[in-house]
C-alpha cells in the first residue's frame, strides 16, 4: 500500500510538472528573473535560430531562478512546434518558467486556452489560470523568504489580451476592469497576511498600458535605455496603474510588444519597464545591439532591485538599481 501511495504521488507530480515547486530567495537573499519577450518563433525559418542562440547563451550566463516569457512567443504555424522551440532552452535546463500571451500567439492554429493547456503540461511550467475573469494567462507567483515559509515578494502575471473589441476604438485591447479588480483583491490579501504592510511586487504582461507614454514623454522623468517608438498602448485606460499606486505593492511593471524599446522610466515611484526583444529576424527588430533579454534581481526584505539588459557575447548594458538610481536630490 505504501508503494502504491508513493507511486500515485509521483505520477501526480509528474502530471503537474513543477507547478508544486516553491519559488524562493536564495541564501544570499537574491532572486533572479530572466525576461524573454517577443521570440516570434517561425518554425522552419533559420532566422529563429538566432533567438535560440541568445536564450541559450543568456541562461548559461545568468542561471536565473525563474524565466518569464511576456508574449508573442510564436509567429507562424504550427503553434505547438513554435512553442516547443521557444521554450526548449529553459525546459532543457530545468528552470521554472511562466508564460503570458501576446497579441500574435493565438493567431496561428491554437486558441489562447489551447496554448495554455499545452504549456501547462511542460516540465517547469508554473502557469495556472484564474477562472471567471477576462484573459487566460492571469495568475500570481509568490516568492518565499530564504528561510522559513513566509511570503517575501509577489509576481503578478496579466493577460493583456489582443485587439480592441470595439469597432469605434482602433488598435490594441486593454487589461479589463475585472482583471484590475482581481489584482486589487489579491494584493489586499497578501498585504493583510503581511500584517498590513504591502509585499514588494512586480507585474508582467505583454502590451504596455497608457502610462508608459505619459512617463516617456515627460521631460522630468528619468528614462534609461532605448526608445525608438511610441508605446503601442491601448486607447482605453482601465486603471491598472492607478490600482497599483493605491495598493502600494508593485515596484515595477515589465512588458514587451514594442520591439525597439527596452527602456525603464520611473513614474510616481513605479518603474515602468520593457524587456529586450529576444527574437530573430522574423519580424521588425532594429534595436541597437541586437536581441537579448532583461534580467531582474530582487532583494529579499527590501523594496529594491537591480535590472540590466544582457546581449550577445555576454555584454551588459543599462544596469540600474531601483529606486536608488532614480532618487531626486532635495
Amino acid at each position: 500500500m505504501k508503494k502504491l501511495i508513493i507511486s500515485i504521488f509521483t505520477l501526480c507530480m509528474g502530471m503537474l510538472g513543477m507547478q508544486a515547486q516553491t519559488l524562493q530567495f536564495n541564501s544570499n537573499k537574491k532572486f533572479k528573473i530572466v525576461q524573454f519577450t517577443d521570440v516570434h518563433w517561425v518554425p522552419g525559418n533559420p532566422a529563429s535560430e538566432e533567438a535560440a542562440e541568445r536564450m541559450n547563451e543568456i541562461l548559461d550566463t545568468e542561471k536565473p531562478d525563474l524565466v518569464i516569457y511576456t508574449g508573442d512567443l510564436i509567429f507562424a504555424k504550427p503553434a505547438a512546434e513554435g512553442l516547443d522551440k521557444a521554450l526548449e532552452p529553459t525546459i532543457s535546463r530545468h528552470i521554472p518558467f511562466a508564460v503570458t500571451w501576446g497579441n500574435h500567439d493565438d493567431e496561428q492554429d491554437m486558441t489562447r486556452t489551447e496554448l495554455s493547456e499545452y504549456v501547462e503540461k511542460k516540465d517547469g511550467c508554473l502557469n495556472t489560470r484564474t477562472e471567471g475573469i477576462s484573459g487566460v494567462s492571469n495568475f500570481v507567483l509568490p516568492v518565499q523568504a530564504s528561510t522559513g515559509n513566509t511570503e517575501a515578494a509577489v509576481l503578478y502575471i496579466f493577460d493583456s489580451n489582443t485587439y480592441s473589441p470595439l469597432k469605434q476604438i482602433k488598435g490594441y485591447d486593454w487589461i479589463k476592469a475585472d482583471q484590475v479588480e482581481w489584482y486589487r483583491k489579491e494584493s489586499a490579501a497578501f498585504t493583510a497576511r503581511n500584517g498590513g504592510k504591502p509585499l514588494p511586487a512586480m507585474a508582467f504582461f505583454h502590451i504596455p498600458f497608457p502610462e508608459y507614454n505619459q512617463a516617456a514623454q515627460n521631460e522630468n522623468a528619468l528614462l534609461i535605455g532605448t526608445r525608438k517608438e511610441k508605446a503601442c498602448a491601448p486607447a482605453i485606460n482601465t486603471g491598472l496603474y492607478a490600482a497599483m499606486l493605491n495598493a502600494g505593492d508593485v515596484m515595477a511593471t515589465f512588458v514587451g510588444h514594442d520591439h525597439v524599446n527596452d527602456y525603464v522610466v520611473d513614474w510616481n515611484n513605479i518603474l515602468l519597464g520593457y524587456g529586450r526583444f529576444t527574437g530573430g529576424k522574423t519580424v521588425y527588430h532594429d534595436i541597437p545591439g541586437g536581441n537579448g533579454a532583461r534580467v531582474i534581481e530582487l532583494h529579499e526584505g527590501e523594496r529594491s532591485f537591480k535590472t540590466w539588459i544582457r546581449l550577445k557575447g555576454g555584454k551588459v548594458i543599462n544596469l540600474v538599481t531601483y529606486p536608488a538610481d532614480f532618487a531626486r536630490g532635495e
